[in-house]
């Protein structure tokens, strides 16, 4: 008896090269490019680059493959165009935390917070940081993610660092504390709240990690 063998997986046409299908269908009616990229941006963080095959985004979306090609390009260039979204609505959230004010403990606090808010926004559970969760798979195949993630995590101890620069002008912070390494620190926690977050720990939890943080950059809250 002759064994069937499997058909071969379909395979992604060269990078920037549509399928000949892409050219002759097109993009569905009602096409909506923001709608597209935000459910491919949830199905990207929920699963992963490489987790998330072209079926799984065509379902996300609403759009055959060729609709898909015909519109971005290929997977690698929709996860871009995903972690670009990303960093742009993660940046307005970040520097409304930053700027508005108070004491440096509660500018912490309130920046903390926000970061923790967005990281438990998955339908399924917590799903931290797109860009930690899912950009940093990517990062050392892709210079273009990598510098992104870059990027991102550099941006985030500036505005640190900022903060802390003002801290210390108020007397918030002792003499010869280094604003930079800080800052580091400071950005470092932001991401052990977003791996901590996709690992399933609940928000009391990560909220008493919030405080105890916050505590060690401050020191401990005086009882009134």
């Amino acid at each position: 008896m002759v064994q069937k063998s499997n058909p071969p997986e379909p395979r992604l046409p060269p990078e920037g090269e549509a399928p000949p299908e892409a050219k002759r269908r097109g993009r569905p009616r009602g096409y909506d490019p923001d709608v597209a990229v935000r459910q491919a941006t949830a199905t990207f963080w929920d699963q992963g680059y490489a987790g998330a095959s072209l079926d799984d985004l065509s379902a996300a979306t609403g759009m055959n493959r060729p609709s898909l090609y015909g519109a971005f390009g290929d997977k690698q260039t929709l996860f871009r165009i995903a972690l670009d979204r990303y960093m742009d609505e993660s940046r307005a959230t970040m520097i409304q935390a930053f700027r508005a004010g108070g004491t440096l403990r509660e500018a912490l606090a309130r920046v903390y917070q926000a970061a923790l808010s967005r990281y438990l926004s998955g339908d399924v559970g917590g799903r931290g940081c797109f860009l930690v969760s899912a950009g940093l798979g990517q990062a050392v195949v892709d210079p273009v993610v990598r510098q992104t993630v870059a990027d991102g995590l550099h941006e985030l101890d500036r505005g640190f660092e900022r903060l802390f620069s003002r801290a210390y002008e108020h007397g918030e912070l002792p003499p010869g504390t280094d604003h930079a390494a800080l800052a580091r620190v400071a950005g470092v926690m932001v991401n052990a709240l977003s791996v901590r977050a996709r690992a399933g720990e609940t928000r009391q939890q990560l909220e008493a990690t919030i405080t105890a943080t916050v505590d060690l950059i401050c020191g401990p809250r005086v009882s009134e």
